[in-house]
């Protein structure tokens, strides 16, 4: 078996070719398969001349099958395949633009993801990738994400983590860019599916710091807004990190809506959202409130921290800088036509000298 190291890979990446053949006598070192996949040079296992290389010694990766095996693995097409059928489906309902976002999920103590620089709508198996629990890309053509840093702080804190999704869905990211928490207690479906959604300060995506900041809090969270970013879930699968993602967009954009209508601030009582909690921990799903009392529970008026971002036209109930008070539309006609009147007799006015 001839062992082709980074520096025969460089040699070949220098004569231009544009796909590289190999076959079970042939091993591909980690760096020769980086420098490949650095260079765009694409990678294609000989299937025909034998099954994929074994590996060099028992467990390679943490695994008792090569790196490539388990990528081609039954359970890994699988897995491949509702990685690019979610891709579609947050594509499709706007929650990523361009070759924004990413997705993973665990494959024994490897991790399947999406690759850099593609459209989530547009995603194949061949372009998806194999990566170890420290990022090194292990299997896949195509380069792999670089923000699966922070997916993979998410899988260290978090064992009951088995998919993790990252997309920019408007109305949830609009609070991550206000610096706003969406407050709880206004809609059981995401107290029981969810959880309070927390706001993650801005870090530059993809690194350390990044991975640092959101690791810690996956555990008592499952949605978690990236400051002036996008949102990150985990779920138990692939669909239910995506469903995570929908459902708290959903919950931004119904909060949004909500404050720009003039209501009774409604908000769901205390004593029942501790039998939602209740629900909740039955169905054995995470959350960093079950601890908490009642009164605990209700500390915070939940749309305080709505106050301060009025979604509508308000005028002053006084000059002295009083409380703020919705303006009727029959008022705002009447300003408006006062107005009008104003400026047209100072049209006249002008006219006539």
């Amino acid at each position: 078996m001839k062992l082709f190291a980074q520096p025969d890979a460089e040699s070949a990446i220098r004569t231009g070719i544009r796909e590289f053949r190999y076959n079970r006598e042939i091993r591909l070192t980690p760096g020769a398969r980086d420098a490949f996949t650095e260079a765009g040079v694409k990678l294609i296992f000989e299937a025909a001349n034998g099954s994929p290389p074994a590996p060099a010694s028992p467990g390679v990766g943490g695994d008792s099958m090569s790196s490539e095996a388990l990528f081609h693995s039954p359970e890994a097409e699988q897995l491949k395949a509702q990685i690019c059928d979610i891709g579609r489906r947050i594509w499709q309902r706007e929650y990523v633009d361009g070759n924004g976002g990413n997705i993973s999920c665990r494959l024994g103590r490897h991790f399947i993801c999406t690759p850099t620089g593609v459209s989530k709508g547009f995603l194949t198996p061949a372009m998806l990738c194999l990566v170890d629990l420290d990022g090194n890309q292990l299997a896949g053509t195509w380069k792999r994400t670089s923000e699966i840093t922070t997916h993979l702080a998410i899988y260290r804190s978090t064992p009951a983590a088995k998919a993790v999704t990252h997309a920019h869905p408007v109305h949830a990211t609009a609070f991550a860019i206000a610096g706003v928490e969406p407050p709880t207690r206004l809609i059981p479906e995401i107290e029981v599916f969810v959880g309070n959604v927390v706001l993650a300060p801005y870090k530059t995506p993809g690194s350390k710091e990044m991975a640092e900041i959101i690791g810690p809090m996956a555990p008592d969270h499952q949605a978690i807004l990236m400051g002036n970013h996008g949102v990150i879930t985990w779920g138990t699968s692939v669909e239910d990190a995506y469903f995570k993602m929908e459902i708290t967009d959903a919950y931004c954009r119904t909060l949004w809506v909500a404050n720009a209508i003039p209501n009774n601030r409604t908000s769901i009582p205390c004593d029942k959202l501790g039998e939602l909690l209740d629900m909740k921990k039955k169905m054995g799903l995470p959350d960093a409130r079950y601890q908490l009392k009642p009164a605990e529970l209700c500390e915070v008026d939940p749309w305080a921290t709505m106050k301060d971002h009025p979604a509508t036209c308000s005028s002053r109930a006084s000059g002295g800088g009083g409380p703020q008070v919705q303006a009727t539309n029959a008022e705002l006609e009447a300003l408006i036509a006062k107005l009008t009147d104003e400026i047209m007799n100072n049209l006249s006015k002008g006219t006539a000298k």
